[in-house]
């Protein structure tokens, strides 16, 4: 019996399966954008908004949006007509925040520091250039600093950013400048390398950094950093509050408080101080 005669196989060419791949890693690429966008606002965005945003056109987002959906990394509100981060995102930011023992282990001398200084406390890590908090305990205060979990700041009007740039080797700092340059927030930013520098070298002498509302008008913020097992900063523990709370005469005492508790958990995290520069 005569088998029937096999047909060719079709191959696709190398041009076509590059913008096959091309086009998958684009997609994502495309769809992480949108993911960095809504993380970053507060309220939510309108399609046109997330679309304007990222660079996109409306129904090449709302395609995107619309599967983030169906895997629950956005939501969208039909009352409002805007799109939200989903609950996925936030399982997946947990089981991040899991894997690193800094978080679990530094929380109970987060409480510590809220306690004594009666100021909200945040702990940051250094990503890409900036400093993103990823835990905070806030303060019993009805006036209080509060600084989003998983919002971004520049690391040189920071009092935790300061304190982990004081310690980064000098070619990292000058990439990180070379990067995000020097925006100014307010009248007192250090938007200059000089006056940065200057400045970094007075955390390195007292053992604490002062965002002295260089981020924000009427805030003050107190930081020091937490070292790894190499002496290389990990994270930036600090304290922050209104200016009439942290008034100059405390500044002393509170940076004295959060260096101590940063060097506590340093040793929790078995990680080692660093030689004097």
């Amino acid at each position: 019996m005569a088998r029937p005669a096999r047909q060719p196989v079709r191959r696709r060419p190398n041009g076509d399966r590059q913008e096959a791949r091309s086009g998958q890693v684009q997609s994502l690429t495309r769809a992480l954008s949108i993911m960095r966008v809504l993380a970053e606002s507060l309220d939510g965005m309108t399609l046109s908004d997330v679309a304007q945003v990222v660079g996109l056109p409306p129904s090449t987002a709302h395609r995107l949006l619309t599967t983030l959906q169906q895997e629950r990394f956005a939501r969208f509100d039909p009352l409002t007509s805007l799109w939200q981060v989903g609950v996925q995102a936030f399982i997946v930011g947990n089981a991040f925040t899991r894997t690193r023992d800094v978080v679990t282990m530094a929380r109970p001398y987060m409480r510590r520091l809220m306690e004594e200084s009666g100021e909200t406390v945040n702990l940051y890590l250094e990503s890409d250039g900036e400093g993103i908090c990823i835990a905070q305990i806030e303060c019993r205060q009805l006036m209080r600093a509060i600084a989003r979990p998983g919002g971004r700041v520049k690391m040189h009007y920071s009092g935790a950013g300061k304190a982990i740039l004081a310690w980064l080797p000098d070619a990292q700092i000058t990439k990180i400048l070379q990067r995000h340059g020097l925006p100014r927030a307010t009248e007192r930013t250090l938007d200059t390398p000089a006056r940065l520098r200057e400045d970094l070298g007075v955390v390195r002498t007292r053992g604490y950094a002062v965002d002295d509302e260089e981020n924000a008008v009427g805030l003050r913020c107190v930081g020091a950093p937490v070292f790894d097992e190499h002496a290389q900063p990990l994270a930036g523990l600090s304290l922050s509050g209104p200016t009439a709370r942290v008034a100059d005469e405390r500044l002393p005492v509170l940076g004295a408080l959060v260096s101590q508790i940063a060097r506590e958990v340093t040793a929790e995290l078995g990680g080692r101080l660093p030689e004097r520069r």
